[in-house]
């Protein structure tokens, strides 16, 4: 499988650097074209490194997520995570119009942890938990956080904008505007070391204190690792739905719930898939593009579906 996939991984690499409005000659590359790589080395590289960390980040924070809440149909998407950080970037730059990028994330950071935490605390109140009630009111929540975040911004008069920069879209990422995705990387280095931890945090909180686990200290960790996550992808690319949902469901499916094992399948299915829809979304217009926001949601929410309904029976 990991061979398979690296080697779909590498085709997806290769089309996203060749592919755009600006065609690419290999013999401009050979002979050394001062404008061929300036386009690689400025665009489409920085691209490529925003998809294939934004993919990673956001596949394995999903699957932290739904080993924390012990739901499938967890992600940061579903559980109000991701419009909890979009509100947080609002509220920064109403509050601080000059805050640097470091401090909107700061802002987006603490509004998705914040969010999380309130999520789990109210499924951790009903009583009833089936499978699919939880993704719904995940749903639920996120559409009160959102419907909050439009409202802040109707008020101070920054809707439309809002609703352009927030939107998942990688065509906005240059050289020196995407650097801040980097701290995506040792956030995978972090939830890869801590990924049995993760494991047992999943087999609920009296096996983790059995084994001699600190839940709570385990699952505040595995919460910061995501909300960095989001945060940084929001600021950066915009919000990106369902990726943390599908590729570690699809996954599981197959090879189970040790993450020690299945991490390293999870995030590079993760760059596979947002690879795939960029790549799509680039040529099903071209020379125009489909924001990634749209071409993953749209694939995402399919495979979504199709998750709950085979939850259901």
């Amino acid at each position: 499988m990991i061979f398979r996939l690296s080697v779909l991984f590498a085709t997806l690499c290769l089309a996203s650097l060749m592919i755009g409005t600006k065609q690419i000659m290999w013999s401009e590359l050979f002979s050394f074209s001062t404008d061929a790589w300036l386009t690689l080395t400025a665009s489409r590289i920085p691209r490529l490194i925003a998809l294939i960390l934004t993919g990673i980040g956001l596949s394995v924070s999903g699957v932290i997520l739904q080993h924390i809440v012990r739901n499938k149909f967890v992600e940061p998407a579903t559980s109000g995570g991701m419009d909890a950080a979009k509100l947080g970037i609002l509220v920064s730059l109403t509050m601080i119009p000059s805050a640097s990028t470091g401090s909107k994330m700061m802002f987006a950071l603490g509004f998705c942890f914040a969010a999380s935490l309130i999520f789990i605390y109210i499924i951790s109140r009903i009583q009833l938990k089936r499978s699919v009630l939880i993704p719904v009111l995940g749903l639920m929540y996120g559409s009160v956080l959102s419907a909050i975040a439009e409202f802040y911004a109707y008020q101070h008069n920054i809707l439309q904008s809002m609703q352009g920069w927030l939107l998942g879209d990688f065509s906005r990422v240059v050289q020196g505007h995407y650097e801040l995705i980097y701290i995506i990387l040792p956030i995978i280095v972090l939830a890869y070391f801590y990924a049995h931890r993760f494991t047992v945090v999943g087999m609920g909180e009296e096996m983790a204190a059995s084994l001699g686990l600190s839940y709570v200290t385990t699952a505040a960790l595995g919460l910061i690792l995501v909300s960095v996550t989001v945060a940084a992808s929001v600021i950066t690319i915009g919000a990106i739905p369902f990726v943390g949902l599908v590729v570690p469901n699809l996954v599981a499916l197959k090879y189970g719930e040790n993450l020690s094992r299945t991490l390293p399948i999870v995030a590079l299915g993760g760059a596979c898939l947002l690879l795939l829809c960029d790549v799509f979304g680039r040529l099903v217009i071209y020379p125009f593009e489909v924001p990634i926001g749209l071409t993953a949601g749209g694939l995402g929410g399919v495979v979504f579906l199709m998750l709950i309904m085979r939850g259901v029976r």
